[in-house]
């Protein structure tokens, strides 16, 4: 079977039942999305999470589910008007059923999870047998990026990792109609998704394929194209293309359009503005988990990931550059492919157990379980006075908190944080301040919170506090 498949690439409906794994995988990716989950849940009990993008997503997805324009107020933008991502719109359908940002934190461990599947496979399509097969699922579940973003809130890309890996299945098996369906709902995850289907066309090409590489590369500029001259500019009212661009790329321009004709006339801008050192700790930190494994096979598979490569190399944001954001997850899932052509086509005879040994080590080394022995505990003191308030909040208010308990709070029609430029005027727009000016979180500053917390006394609020700090006044 491995050799009609590796020769021919066939993947009937026969072949595909045969290479499904057998119980203990399912048992061990049960196993993974619960410890997931569990990591994610406990990180935001204990007042970790925060308003970006946790509480973000939140509101969007409970506000399309109770059927309210989806508006963030904290960022004053269409749910679609953000990445784009409209698969966020089914997932508003459990909301109806019960909401719970819980939702978001179990679909996003299931599907990073159960990405392993069609890893598995690609695996035995390659004609890998099932010990290889499970070093192989084992490399993704341990990739530090996975752990790391599974834990640091929530991104909707996450979905789109088991279609990222579908599409590989799709393209081997010569399907091109799961192929297609597969790149669309990837590209329904995030806007930014659109380098890596252009990494996948170059990949084609290298392969000869063209046709296929000529529709990934289509798909890929007609999505952006879609989004940049009409979603954005129809629901934020100016042409200003993609949210992101402006953040990450100031010294190339403020648009689009802007920062591909600087790329291409003023190179030297590159020269002057790219963080290079940080660039190659980046590279490597991206690779090393696999790269001593990697062979001349792996090649193809990788320009899968360069497009993604060089935007976080160029970005001004230092998160881009790191595997604790969700930036690199995608390249992730393509180096976990190309260790599979690796294993495939290589002479060398690998030491399954090994492989797995060194990826382990680098999982213990790059994630960040460790977190939850001292920098996730620092507000544990603040549960009791913390979850009370809540209790004391209607969920019709209008609330001002802080950045890291708007998620407790997200779920309702008006909901924000009080940052470092905001005007006291703005106090209008809210019923209840919960503040806490000793442990002001991201995006604020004590004297903001003192502020307004002076401004709703001086108004003849109603105000309580706690030990640690906390204070909630509400207006009358």
């Amino acid at each position: 079977m491995d050799t009609i498949l590796k020769k021919k690439g066939l993947w009937s409906a026969q072949v595909l039942a045969k290479s499904l794994p057998n119980s203990k995988f399912y048992i061990v990716s049960l196993g993974i999305f619960v410890f997931f989950w569990g990591c994610s849940a406990i990180r935001h009990a204990l007042l970790m999470s925060n308003a970006y993008d946790l509480g973000l997503f939140d509101q969007w997805v409970w506000l399309v589910s109770n059927g309210f324009p989806p508006y963030s107020t904290m960022e004053g933008v269409h749910l679609l008007a953000d990445h784009g991502a409209w698969i966020l719109y089914l997932v508003a359908i459990p909301y109806k059923f019960y909401s719970s940002i819980h939702w978001l934190l179990a679909s996003q461990a299931f599907a990073l999870s159960i990405t392993a599947l069609p890893i598995w496979l690609i695996g035995r399509q390659a004609g890998l047998d099932s010990k290889f097969c499970w070093v192989i699922c084992g490399f993704w579940w341990l990739q530090p990026v996975v752990f790391n973003v599974n834990i640091f809130d929530f991104h909707p890309e996450v979905y789109g990792m088991p279609f990222l890996a579908l599409t590989y299945l799709a393209s081997r098996s010569n399907r091109p109609l799961l192929w297609f369906i597969s790149l669309f709902i990837f590209l329904g995850c995030r806007d930014g998704l659109v380098l890596i289907i252009f990494g996948l066309g170059l990949e084609q090409i290298c392969r000869r394929k063209w046709i296929w590489a000529v529709a990934a590369i289509g798909l890929s500029l007609g999505w952006l194209a879609m989004l940049n001259r009409w979603l954005y500019p129809m629901l934020t009212g100016h042409s200003s293309g993609p949210r992101a661009v402006a953040n990450l790329f100031s010294y190339l321009g403020n648009t689009l359009d802007e920062v591909i004709l600087n790329l291409i006339t003023r190179p030297g801008l590159l020269v002057k503005n790219v963080d290079w050192v940080g660039g190659i700790i980046y590279l490597l930190l991206i690779s090393i988990a696999v790269a001593p494994f990697l062979r001349k096979s792996s090649l193809p598979v990788l320009l899968g990931c360069l497009p993604l490569v060089v935007v976080n190399l160029l970005s001004e944001e230092a998160p881009q550059r790191t595997l604790i954001h969700h930036y690199s997850l995608p390249i992730a899932l393509i180096v976990v492919v190309a260790l599979i052509d690796s294993v495939a086509s290589s002479s060398i005879k690998f030491v399954p157990w090994k492989m797995l040994g060194w990826s382990a080590l680098c999982w213990a080394a790059l994630a960040k379980p460790w977190f939850f022995t001292g920098p996730y505990l620092t507000r544990i003191t603040s549960l009791p006075y913390t979850y009370q308030a809540f209790s004391e909040i209607s969920e019709a208010s209008r609330v001002s908190t802080t950045s890291y308990l708007v998620p407790h709070l997200s779920q309702r029609l008006n909901i924000s944080f009080p940052k470092i430029d905001d005007q006291l005027s703005d106090i209008d727009n809210f019923d209840t301040l919960l503040l806490n000016p000793k442990d002001p979180g991201w995006g604020s500053h004590a004297n903001v919170q003192e502020k307004f917390l002076d401004k709703a006394k001086e108004l003849r609020w109603s105000c309580k506090s706690w030990k640690n700090g906390l204070e909630m006044c509400s207006r009358n």
